[in-house]
């Protein structure tokens, strides 16, 4: 990546697993204000490809979020070519559904390192470039951060350890006195990206589709909106995290209502398997 690709007007900007999907729109979101974006993807040829459709200076870089020197590298890289960074977003991610004990361990072990370890590690590398001349970090996580979800156990303990380790982050922040750099969270519901696409006849992702499935604009219009006014947790919809977070706080309730809500989940998962044929 040469330094002249990502000379402009604004600060630099990192978009982890923006090879396709949310990512990638957040990626053009960030190009559309004027940020020079770096794609990053475990998928060098997504990212790449991602970056030329984008245009307007963004370059690509292979990183596997799970690997904290790769992340540094990449901040290093937006840091020399475009003198710092103002936003970096963690939006890698990775889902297997089904009950803990039927998944592999590899496969829990990699929704954890994907999800949670990604998420710790580029916020680490962004404060590290941050801390001086402050920035805004914006962890993409999920409802499934804020409360329980059957058939995706693996999938909200790394969501919850994304949440966590980010409002405890930034309370650190600012006991250290550093005032200036800011995180956010946004928790969506289920967002029909390619994550999901495969789902529509697995029993386990039900939950995911019990209520009207997200379009990637929406989230995106989220992140702007943080991005414009930094605020800690943002559910999308909101009125999914106030439920999301009534069952969190009386548990009893929700292990109550899970089957109905599973039940609506599958009829939709069965509609929209009907409507694809």
């Amino acid at each position: 990546m040469s330094a002249t690709a990502m000379n402009g007007p604004r600060g630099g900007a990192v978009v982890t697993g923006a090879g396709r999907g949310l990512g990638r729109q957040i990626a053009e979101l960030l190009a559309d204000r004027g940020h020079q974006v770096l794609v990053t993807d475990v998928d060098e040829a997504s990212a790449q490809a991602a970056a030329d459709e984008i245009g307007r200076g963004a370059v690509a870089m292979a990183v596997d979020v799970r690997d904290a020197a790769q992340v540094e590298a990449a901040r290093d890289a937006i840091v020399a070519a475009a003198g710092g960074i103002e936003v970096w977003v963690n939006n890698a991610g990775v889902l297997f559904t089904g009950p803990a004990w039927e998944q592999s361990a590899e496969q829990r072990k990699l929704i954890l390192d994907v999800n949670a370890h990604g998420a710790i590690n580029g916020t680490v590398a962004a404060i590290e470039a941050m801390r001086e001349s402050g920035g805004h970090i914006v962890n993409i996580v999920s409802l499934a951060g804020l409360t329980a979800v059957p058939g995706e156990a693996v999938y909200a303990a790394s969501k919850h350890a994304a949440i966590g380790f980010s409002l405890s982050t930034i309370q650190d922040l600012r006991l250290a006195g550093i005032k200036n750099v800011d995180i956010s969270c946004i928790c969506p519901d289920g967002i029909w990206t390619p994550m999901l696409h495969d789902k529509l006849d697995d029993p386990a992702s039900a939950l995911s589709f019990s209520g009207k499935l997200l379009q990637p604009e929406e989230v995106v219009a989220a992140v702007g909106k943080v991005l414009d006014k930094p605020r800690l947790v943002t559910a999308v919809p909101g009125w999914r995290g106030l439920v999301a977070r009534f069952g969190d706080v009386l548990p009893g309730f929700g292990l109550a209502a899970v089957p109905l809500v599973v039940a609506q989940g599958r009829r939709t998962q069965r509609r929209m398997l009907r409507e694809s044929c």
